[in-house]
């Protein structure tokens, strides 16, 4: 018998999957339920602990419904060899946001389609990333976190104590690397 299962999919650790899990069961009656909390849709498919226990027990005949085709995967190969994992077992995928089911000849061209406009708008959105960093840089604004460890601090009570990396970065509270940092620029 077959049964509708639902996958969701958040980035970050301070979201949650709750909104998908809602729309979702708003809409179709789940029997199964599959998420990954906190994993980048850049992470494969295959390699996401919810995705892959998905793919492990889905049966033919059942249905997967995810809220938007994004939550499969960020590119357009990922999630092109995800619907093509679950149609060779004999699984259909549903995409509320867009509205198809992917396992039809119609739904994997609009699959492909989508996937590669989401990925070209994920391109432009670094480039204009970059060209705003470029563009403070040229600004001479500092961009990153302040440094917080004084090297010549490190530096000097390091050389007038006649002190080890070790016994440096205990006392300032800092790694070993940092001191090792802070005394290289020497």
């Amino acid at each position: 018998m077959s049964s509708i299962v639902a996958y969701s999919r958040v980035s970050t650790d301070d979201q949650t999957c709750e909104n998908q899990r809602r729309t979702i069961a708003a809409r179709y009656a789940v029997s199964k339920w599959f998420s990954d909390d906190g994993v980048s849709g850049s992470v494969a498919a295959s390699q996401r602990l919810g995705m892959a226990a998905l793919l492990a027990y889905v049966r033919e005949g059942d249905v997967v419904v995810v809220v938007a085709i994004d939550r499969l995967g960020r590119n357009t190969i990922d999630v092109l060899n995800t619907v093509e994992a679950l149609k060779a077992k004999g699984v259909s995928v549903v995409s509320m946001r867009e509205g198809f089911d992917l396992a039809t000849p119609a739904g994997k061209l609009m699959l492909t389609m989508l996937a590669a406009v989401a990925e070209l708008e994920r391109e432009n959105l670094k480039a204009r990333q970059l060209a705003g960093l470029e563009r403070a840089r040229a600004e001479g604004k500092n961009l990153g976190r302040t440094k917080a460890i004084d090297d010549a601090a490190v530096l000097a009570w390091r050389a007038a104590n006649s002190a080890s990396i070790k016994a440096t970065a205990e006392h300032f509270g800092i790694s070993a690397a940092s001191v090792k940092r802070a005394c290289a620029k020497d």
